[in-house]
């Protein structure tokens, strides 16, 4: 049979993969796309971003219920978790979401192949799967995201200790659930089984949570999270794990050196980051260049060592954040196409969706300290906002980092109600290079949320109104 001929071939169906496929459709390529899944969407539709954002809204509300309705006059008597018809919803919602994108292939006639492809070089692509065949391609785009980075000598077997994946499939709520590592897939998992009545501790190595994030946010975080019920151990590293049938017992040690200690579990979740996946496409055979991280090394325009073989997203430097990688993937195939896209890395926003949510964009104080870099802060609490206090979410706070010289805004750092979406209007700023007065010049309506972001706005230059 001879071989299938494509303009570009996508090796990946995650968000940076099933969104490059699209684009270069639109801009008349013949496309393929690889993905061995057997559903499109990747980590984030079907085991990362999306179940555990409707887990997290799901457990959200019964909180809300135990919780809250009460002191608003709501009485809805005696509460049952129902945990078979939460992951349901759920998984409808995965399965809706991956059919979606099948749908918008055909809508843009992308071709959609199943199976694991290989790179043999001089643009082939060996596809095994349930219908093997061979694809021929112009030009080569690897998508294949990442997988989750294993812990030496606590083995994940998906029922006891499990990753991620394991977490958004437990069977039953644990009494006890320890997460190993403090980062954003760690205390997000960690607050959905909180909520749902687990005892919650979070195991990390350094000696604080959410790395590289703002200092002052993330210490503000664990004050609240642990209000909240979330017990954290710092600084402590985890050198081993023993089950039984029952049970997990960690062994730990501080980080620093020190005395053997254990802890015990139900269940034990390992979370202390990803990886890129790039195992099996014959990319070493190729001579593709990677770095010591195992990533993908390649230039301004996504292009590998290798001519016609390019790369996005968690297999290349930078956040593994899907919205990172979907960018690339546009911004990828319009430059093969002759147009002149942009991506700043400076202003992608990264968001936690524990609750108060934590979104962040440019730079974090520390990072301007140690730039040398002479900054204003404009910092305002919900606690001071109309609709925060009418909405009963009051914890956090916008915090505004603006140059001391030109009022430049360099970075915003909000914990709070909703601030994955406050932070957007900060981030459409930035693009533009808007001045902190920018922003507070701008009118916002009464009473919303993002009255915080002006009020900080104001606060950098030490004139608030309602604070």
């Amino acid at each position: 049979m001879s071989d299938e001929t494509f303009d570009l071939v996508v090796v990946g169906g995650g968000p940076g993969g099933y969104t490059a496929a699209i684009r270069a459709a639109q801009l008349g390529m013949k496309t393929a796309c690889v993905e061995k899944r057997g559903t499109l969407g990747g980590v984030c539709l079907n085991v990362g971003c999306i179940p555990s954002k409707a887990l997290l809204q799901s457990s959200e509300l019964f909180e809300e219920a135990q919780h809250s309705f009460e002191g608003r006059g709501i009485s809805v008597g005696s509460l049952k978790l129902d945990l078979k018809k939460m992951m349901g919803q759920k998984d409808t919602t995965v399965e809706g979401l991956t059919q979606g994108i099948e749908f918008l292939f055909k809508k843009n006639k992308v071709t959609y192949i199943k199976g694991t492809a290989t790179l043999e070089g001089g643009g082939r692509i060996e596809v095994t799967g349930d219908e093997s065949k061979t694809l021929k391609a112009k030009n080569i785009l690897i998508a294949t995201g990442s997988e989750v980075t294993p812990l030496p000598n606590v083995e994940i077997d998906e029922k006891q200790i499990v990753s991620s994946t394991g977490a958004l499939e437990l069977p039953k709520v644990p009494k006890k659930l320890v997460v190993i590592g403090a980062g954003v897939i760690g205390l997000e998992l960690g607050t959905v089984w909180r909520r749902l009545g687990a005892e919650v501790t979070v195991v990390e190595f350094l000696d604080r949570i959410l790395p590289g994030t703002d200092n002052e946010v993330a210490k503000n975080t664990q004050r609240i999270l642990k209000k909240q019920g979330i017990n954290f151990m710092l600084g402590k590293k985890v050198t081993g794990a023993k089950k039984t049938k029952t049970s997990v017992t960690l062994t730990m040690e501080p980080a620093k050196g020190g005395d053997e200690e254990t802890l015990k579990a139900d269940v034990v979740l390992v979370a202390i980051g990803r990886r890129p996946y790039t195992s099996g496409l014959g990319l070493d055979d190729l001579g593709v260049e990677m770095d010591r991280a195992g990533r993908i090394v390649v230039d301004s325009n996504f292009k590998s060592s290798v001519d016609g073989i390019y790369a996005v997203g968690d297999v290349i430097d930078g956040p593994m954040l899907a919205h990172k990688a979907e960018d690339e993937g546009v911004v990828c195939v319009e430059k093969l196409a002759g147009q002149k896209p942009h991506i700043d890395y400076n202003l992608i926003p990264g968001v936690i969706y524990t609750w108060p949510e934590v979104a962040t964009v440019g730079k974090t104080e520390e990072q301007l300290k140690e730039d040398g870099v002479e900054y204003n802060v404009g910092k305002v609490p919900f606690m001071a906002n109309s609709r925060a206090r009418a909405n009963g979410f009051t914890d956090g706070f916008v915090k505004i980092l603006a140059d001391k010289k030109t009022d430049k805004i360099l970075g915003v750092h909000i914990i709070g109600p909703d601030a994955g979406t406050i932070i957007h209007e900060c981030v459409l700023a930035m693009e533009f290079g808007a001045s902190s007065e920018d922003i507070a010049r701008t009118c916002h309506a009464h009473p919303t949320l993002n009255e915080a972001v002006k009020e900080a706005a104001l606060a950098v230059a030490g004139r608030t109104i309602n604070s």
